[in-house]
């Protein structure tokens, strides 16, 4: 698939590309404040290139429209479904959050007090709607259509699911000043992709956020823009920020294994929980598309 290629290149291109000039680019960044970490000049270049890379491909696309871009719909109908989106999203989560705690696999911290949930409610809000916004745009906005208009609904849901899951294991790294070479910007990438030298590691954190890919792609397809996508989205952020902080990973549990290494919180329960609300929604595929109207 055209379109899905031209997106992956964008990304592993612009990953290998700054990884060949990262230390060109960390000498001058150096010589002009010694300060700069040699991984935030590698992050920041990266996210320049990649900035860059996604305007071209959007470009070359013809992923013109704000319909291409998934926010098509009228401004009343648009917010409507964003809020029904946010407030189903937070809605969805608090019941797997809540058995979290029960099972102890994420017990409690002791040291919680209301100022830290108040702190953590705003800050996850925030957080939620950064994610949301840039996540939604990209994926379920731009890479959905791109797909969908060349491919169809199946292999758009699937494709951009894939790569939407698959972004979130680039690992952070960090290289001392006194230890940067030439080859850094190789090691640097090596230890970005290092989760995927270990795929059973990851397997129950990865089929979690692939079943929450493909949820989030059809409820776009159904309403008609990633209004209601953003909602869950953002939703399910909050609740997972606040969640993780106000409790801590968890001990020598019988249910341990249903939390992933990779974060403590999405793993096989998130996967069977998120595959149960993927049949709700594909049941009630009818009512989406009456919000698609503003007609529910």
């Amino acid at each position: 698939m055209r379109a899905v290629l031209a997106f992956w290149l964008a990304i592993a291109g612009t990953m290998l590309a700054v990884a060949v000039l990262a230390w060109p680019l960390y000498s001058i960044a150096h010589a002009i404040d010694p300060g700069w970490a040699f991984n935030k000049v590698m992050s920041r270049s990266w996210q320049l290139a990649m900035l860059v890379a996604i305007g071209l491909v959007i470009h070359r696309l013809g992923l013109a429209s704000r319909a291409d871009w998934g926010y098509g719909l009228p401004r009343p109908v648009f917010l409507r479904q964003f809020a029904l989106g946010l407030a189903a999203g937070v809605t969805a989560l608090l019941p797997l959050a809540a058995a979290m705690v029960v099972l102890d696999l994420r017990p409690l911290r002791p040291d919680v007090d209301g100022a830290r949930i108040a702190g953590l409610l705003l800050t996850g809000l925030a957080g939620g709607l950064a994610v949301a916004l840039f996540e939604e745009t990209l994926y379920r906005g731009l890479m959905f259509t791109a797909v969908r208009r060349e491919s169809g609904l199946a292999p758009a849901a699937l494709a951009t699911s894939l790569v939407y899951a698959a972004t979130h294991f680039l690992a952070k790294t960090r290289i001392a000043a006194d230890e940067v070479t030439w080859t850094s910007g190789f090691a640097m990438l090596a230890g970005t992709l290092r989760g995927f030298a270990d795929p059973a590691g990851i397997a129950d954190a990865f089929a979690a956020l692939l079943l929450i890919g493909v949820l989030l792609a059809l409820a776009r397809h159904w309403t008609g823009a990633i209004a209601a996508t953003l909602g869950l989205h953002a939703g399910w952020v909050w609740v997972l920020k606040v969640t993780i902080g106000v409790t801590q990973p968890p001990g020598d549990v019988p249910c341990a294994a249903l939390v992933s290494r990779f974060d403590g919180f999405t793993g096989w329960l998130v996967a069977g929980w998120t595959l149960c609300l993927l049949l709700l929604l594909v049941v009630n595929r009818d009512r989406l598309r009456g919000l698609r109207a503003g007609t529910t």
